[in-house]
């Protein structure tokens, strides 16, 4: 895979002034098959490392597409908490375990980086009760007492947005709180587990809550319906 790469890298060198758009998705998918070559083989042996490998691979992409788009490229990532967030101000880091939001601000602080987290007090959501489980609708519970979002919850209902960046460090913000996380694979009924302890105004720079959410609907199941077709079920993480 390496030597693959390699290869690649040299063409596209060779090849100058060309389709510069083509050679940089060759190199993209060259890199992309090398470390996910990688990554497999690490999630074998298990250990945080694996998590390392992906998430060092997310901004390894992010640096070369900024590199390919120039000097005044923007770019908008859209991930979920657990890797937006500075694993740094969790009980990520205990574990050893670095993420992309951690990674680009070590590496981009001054270019003006933004980390903006999501969160809900109750609502609903889609997710599955497994991985490659069909997807389906299940009800998201009052957030746990103590747990950030209960402490936005009982600060006032309706939603917010969190300036945390401009916010004066308190004892009470800076104290470490559980903050719920759901993903793909979702239970609810285990409500305990779903929380990462969390200084909320040093993991993000702003954090929206919404007081209630609604599950997402997916588009296949809208144009079904519209069309009057049974709804096909497709795995979670689509």
């Amino acid at each position: 895979m390496i030597a693959l790469l390699g290869e690649v890298r040299q063409a596209s060198r060779m090849n100058g002034e060309g389709d510069s758009e083509a050679q940089f998705n060759a190199e993209q998918n060259a890199v992309v098959v090398k470390n996910a070559e990688r990554y497999y083989r690490t999630m074998v042996r298990g250990g945080p490392e694996s998590w390392n490998i992906r998430d060092r691979h997310m901004v390894e992409t992010l640096d070369r597409l900024m590199r390919h788009h120039g000097p005044g490229a923007k770019a908008i990532i859209w991930e979920h908490n657990t890797h937006i967030g500075d694993a740094r101000f969790t009980d990520m880091a205990d574990d050893g375990m670095v993420n992309v939001g951690q990674l680009v601000r070590e590496g981009h602080q001054e270019e003006g980086v933004v980390l903006v987290g999501f969160g809900s007090y109750q609502g609903s959501v889609i997710a599955g009760q497994e991985w490659e489980a069909p997807m389906e609708q299940m009800r998201v519970p009052p957030a746990q007492e103590g747990s950030w979002e209960d402490v936005l919850h009982r600060a006032g209902e309706g939603d917010k947005l969190l300036l945390l960046a401009q916010a004066s460090p308190t004892k009470e913000l800076l104290q470490s709180r559980g903050h719920r996380a759901i993903g793909v694979v979702y239970h609810p009924e285990y409500e305990y587990g779903n929380y990462v302890p969390t200084v909320l105004p040093r993991r993000y720079d702003a954090f929206l809550y919404l007081d209630e959410t609604e599950a997402l609907h997916p588009l296949h199941e809208v144009h079904a319906r519209h069309e009057g077709e049974v709804p096909e079920t497709y795995p979670s993480g689509v």
